[in-house]
């Protein structure tokens, strides 16, 4: 298939402030200490945490009074020592010969006996910074000037405060004038441990081989094997392309209504905890879960929203609210839209079944935060305007990179790398590893709104030109020109139901919708079908007229702004064939010829069905290729652009046609053949973004036949490198064949389920050419900008 892969007392402790002006010099170990890895790559298993510790720690560096002594003058030239790479050691912490202590009273202080040395595990929490656990669950903290132990953290989770940062964390720095020596900063205060009470206060840090420490609580990964990179007999890369999620949508909405983030500084512990701290108690206060789960977003879905706003709860219980470690009812990407389904160490078992490129969306919805953030239903991190939100996550996904990076060793050495042009995907792709693009899709980027705020930019063609200059500076390459809502450069993607009457109170627009459709055979998307709110219906013939009504103060009272229209709200659907009534503005032009000269990827699935029909045009005319990440492709003309679309594969099989669930793949395959590109089908499963996720074969009314072929453990990959056992999620054992993909982490699953019934590996082959798909795609945009810029 493939060819390379390419007991004295103790003395006082505290933090010395008066050093907290000394530089950060970082992270300071000798080489030997550097992280251990498995045969994955990923940190040392627990049961092998003691070994790998005395095996690969240094001796400890035993040194007189007077090489103790701390002094603020900096000795020139010490021995080069490496700055990354403590993670999941057990150590002792020494300074002056004295070891820290567990004492009276649950804190920590230093004594001269090393058998009574607390011994800690250092769990990486960025690049450069640790958190000291020690074997009772305890943590090194900083309090307010003391040091102290504490056995749970606050965190911005728990909080519901972006600006907190935990006692726990500690800076660890090269000490400035003792060689093989740390300083540790505290994060949070940017003091100094220091012993204060020697006759010169020192800040010099020993760290002590130990064992037996408590290794730090995580996510069970459920593989093993060696990931390496590969190729395909001819050449072309070997990996799946997966080109629509949202892996950080718990910063959007304001940040504090889509529970679980993919990854934490202080662990699963918090970035997986029991979701009532967002969503209350029986989840009775996930509004929004409740309507796209239970209710749907229909034409009754505002009314339902209405009557639980005057409550401020829902009547009755929603979901199990349990985290880390049971998780009672979430993840289930499939019946919990608003819970997390993309932590890092799922998408590591992703990446271990193939996945090599993925399309990370920041995401967010003005309309949505307004109503749960006015409306009190829910807290907020920070305003609901969209690029606040998509500022948060695009920071928190390069956070993200340094997180994995710190897991498994240090800077770079991690599988999840942010990748800025094709040519980077490739070689991190033939390394092995996956490349993460990243995008933006939001109804109002840029804010660019149909209607600007008060204090807004104009948004004309040298405000796009700026924010396009930004944002690809800051590693955007992938744009949705427009989302759920009418904005400046075209109008939304048509969507029924409840998003219809978010349209009218984010801009004060009338629902600007017409009968006159394009009649050709292209794909309409959501830009289709009757009218849910008939009564705020007003088609104007100049779509960026002003507005009639004045609905600025809808994100501050989302019901008193709604309440006058209650009688257009309670009017009945019109059926019929309806779409919008306008088509890409002069501003939206401008954007895309923005996005083409820098070689940007545009997406093209939330255009309506005049923009949709606009774009292909300017696209065609510039022979530039485009994407549809939602599987729009207007009968394989996107494919001669060199654009591609995502496809799926079928879930139910039938025991008297086997191979059937890959028929789909293989038609999509031979239609971009046929239109003279390159093969490749990529996945788009929009996790995160409230879409599903493929069900369970065998749950009880899943598939009209008796199937065949459950899955059984183990098994391995499709490249044969990796064994897959059955998944775990904290105590809780997962049943594919019975839940379906409930999170990413399951990707494995899904292609050993389609292994089965394939009458030929090679049948999934379209699959696993993929990513090479997208950089070809990727490749030719940046060469048509080449000339598009020299025309200008």
């Amino acid at each position: 298939m493939k060819q390379t892969r390419a007991t004295n007392k103790p003395r006082r402790l505290t933090v010395w402030p008066q050093l907290a002006g000394l530089a950060l010099l970082g992270i300071v170990a000798t080489g030997a200490w550097a992280c251990k890895s498995d045969s994955t790559g990923s940190p040392p298993d627990t049961a092998e945490l003691d070994q790998a510790t005395d095996n690969n720690a240094p001796d400890a560096v035993v040194l007189d009074s007077a090489e103790t002594s701390d002094t603020t003058d900096v000795v020139p030239d010490l021995p080069p020592v490496e700055l990354q790479g403590l993670g999941a050691q057990c150590v002792s912490v020494r300074m002056n010969k004295q070891w820290l202590q567990t004492t009276t009273g649950d804190i920590f202080a230093f004594g001269a006996d090393a058998s009574s040395a607390a011994r800690f595990y250092l769990q990486p929490s960025d690049l450069e910074t640790y958190l000291l656990y020690d074997v009772e669950r305890g943590y090194l903290v900083d309090n307010e000037g003391s040091l102290g132990r504490a056995t749970q953290l606050e965190s911005d989770i728990t909080l519901v405060d972006d600006s907190y940062v935990s006692e726990a964390e500690w800076i660890f720095e090269a000490h400035p004038s003792v060689a093989h020596h740390y300083q540790l900063r505290n994060r949070r205060s940017e003091t100094l441990l220091t012993l204060a009470d020697a006759e010169t206060p020192t800040t010099a840090v020993a760290l002590d081989p130990a064992t037996g420490c408590t290794p730090y609580p995580e996510m069970s990964l459920d593989a093993s094997g060696t990931v390496t990179g590969a190729t395909f007999e001819d050449g072309a890369l070997y990996g799946i392309a997966d080109i629509h999620e949202h892996i950080l949508t718990n910063l959007s909405f304001g940040g504090a209504l889509y529970h679980g983030a993919p990854f934490h500084r202080l662990g699963v512990e918090h970035a997986l905890r029991d979701c009532s701290v967002v969503h209350g108690h029986e989840g009775r206060k996930d509004f929004f879960g409740y309507i796209t789960d239970h209710a749907g977003i229909g034409g009754d879905a505002l009314v339902a929203m209405v009557d639980a706003f005057f409550t401020g709860e829902l009547p009755e219980k929603n979901h199990d609210t349990a985290g880390w470690p049971d998780f009672t009812e979430w993840p289930d990407a499939r019946h919990r839209s608003t819970h997390q389904t993309m932590y890092y160490r799922w998408i590591e078992r992703a990446w271990m079944a193939g996945l090599r490129l993925t399309v990370q969306m920041a995401t967010t919805d003005y309309v949505i935060c307004g109503l749960m953030v006015g409306g009190g239903l829910q807290s907020s991190r920070y305003d609901c305007e969209d690029m606040t939100a998509i500022d948060r996550i695009l920071e928190d996904t390069w956070a993200m990179q340094r997180y994995i990076d710190a897991q498994w060793g240090g800077e770079g050495k991690g599988w999840f790398r942010i990748v800025t042009s094709p040519a980077e995907a490739r070689e991190v792709i033939a390394a092995g590893k996956l490349a993460v693009v990243l995008g933006i899709e939001t109804s109002n980027p840029f804010r660019c709104y149909l209607t600007p705020r008060p204090g807004g930019p104009t948004c004309d063609e040298a405000w796009v030109e700026a924010q396009l200059d930004e944002y690809y500076a800051r590693g955007v390459r992938s744009v949705f020109p427009v989302h759920k809502f009418d904005n400046r450069f075209s109008p939304g993607d048509g969507s029924r139901g409840f998003l219809q009457a978010g349209n009218f109170l984010i801009s004060g627009h009338w629902l600007n919708y017409t009968e006159d459709c394009v009649t050709e055979d292209m794909p309409k998307g959501w830009d289709k079908g009757g009218i849910t709110y008939s009564g705020l219906l007003e088609p104007r013939d100049e779509y960026l007229s002003p507005p009639p009504v004045d609905l600025s103060g809808f994100a501050e009272d989302p019901i008193g702004a709604a309440l006058p229209f209650l009688d257009k709200l309670m009017a009945p659907p019109v059926e019929g064939q309806w779409c919008q009534n306008a088509t890409i503005t002069p501003v939206g032009e401008a954007l895309l010829d923005g996005l083409m000269t820098r070689g940007m990827i545009i997406e093209l699935d939330h255009f309506p069905q005049w923009s949709y029909k606009r774009a292909y045009e300017i696209l065609e005319a510039n022979d530039y290729p485009g994407v549809g990440s939602h599987g729009r492709h207007w009968n394989g003309r996107l494919f001669e652009t060199g654009g591609v679309a995502n496809a799926g594969i079928g879930r139910c099989q039938d025991p008297d046609n086997p191979g059937a669930t890959l028929n789909g793949l293989a038609e999509r395959a031979a239609l971009i053949e046929s239109k003279g590109q390159y093969p490749g089908v990529p996945f788009g499963f929009d996790f995160n973004g409230i879409a599903g996720a493929p069900g369970p074969r065998f749950a009880e009314g899943a598939c009209g036949k008796e199937q065949p072929h459950p899955i059984e453990y183990p098994f391995s990959s499709y490249d044969g490198d990796v064994e897959f056992t059955q998944p775990h999620l904290g105590n809780r054992v997962v049943d594919f064949n019975q839940e379906g993909m409930v999170h990413i982490g399951l990707l494995p699953e899904l292609i050993q389920d389609a292994r089965a019934d394939a009458l030929d590996d090679a049948d999934l082959e379209p699959l696993f050419r993929s990513a090479e798909a997208y950089i070809r795609m990727w490749e030719k945009a940046e060469e048509r900008s080449k000339s598009l810029t020299l025309q200008e």
